[in-house]
Formats: C-alpha cells, structure tokens, sequence
C-alpha cells in the first residue's frame, strides 16, 4: 500500500477505536458492565492497529500487549513509543473472550462476573492507549 493508502487506513481505524470508546462509556452508563469492557478493549486493539497501518505493517491477532510487543519488530522507535502501555494492554487482554461468552467463566455468565470497577479501570486503559495514539499520529 502507499504511504498516503496507509495513513488513510491508520485513520479508519483510529476512528473506528473512538467510536467503540464512546460505545464503552454508554454501556458503563447504562450498567452493560461486560460488553462496556469487552468494547474498551476492542478501542484499544484498534488503536493499536491503526499504528501498525500507519507503519506499513499488517497487525495480526487480538492480543492488545503482543501488538505492542511486537512494534519493536517493526519499528524499535514506535516500540519505545508504546511500550509502557504493555501494563495497559495486558489488562484489557483478560477482558476479550470471558466478557462474551457464557462459558468464558466458570458457572457464571458476564453480566454477572464483571462490574462498574471492571468497566472504569478498562475504559481508563483503553482511554491511555487511544491518546497516545493520537498523539502519535498528529505528531507525524
């Protein structure tokens, strides 16, 4: 893809993070504490995702921390741009499969195993993730 492709397509996706962000915080409101977390860290993979088009790169995979782990392959710049979002990142990993299934979690379903803390702590670390990004990409 061309630089400019990429760019418009790093934009697509961080556009994309934003709108499942606000998605997080209407549910956290509305005290759909699961599918709230599920979606800040669906936010923060896109984010994350948006980074690796604006690098010529092909994200591959969910896992928020591996897709900045993985920067130093790409570019060791953005790798120490990102990496102390590992933390963040590892976080909102715990919340992508057990968040949507019924038998995510042992003899609970998710709308009974998460919770408003559950919900702030995750879209505060997807909120971190997404900021950087932007910075990140104003900047070049």
């Amino acid at each position: 893809m061309s630089t400019e492709k990429n760019r418009i397509e790093a934009g697509r996706w961080l556009h994309t993070a934003d709108d499942d962000l606000d998605t997080a915080i209407i549910l956290k409101e509305n005290r759909k504490f699961a599918h709230s977390c599920f979606h800040a860290q669906q936010a923060a993979e896109k984010a994350l995702k948006a980074v690796w088009y604006h690098a010529d790169a092909d994200p591959w995979g969910h896992s928020i921390k591996r897709l900045i782990d993985d920067l130093e392959s790409v570019d060791s710049c953005l790798f120490e741009t990102f990496k102390n979002f590992s933390r963040q990142g590892a976080l909102l990993d715990r919340f992508y499969i057990p968040t949507r299934y019924p038998n995510g979690l042992p003899d609970i379903t998710p709308d009974v195993a998460f919770n408003e803390e559950d919900a702030s702590v995750c879209i505060a670390s997807a909120g971190m993730i997404i900021r950087a990004v932007h910075d990140f990409m104003t900047s070049r």
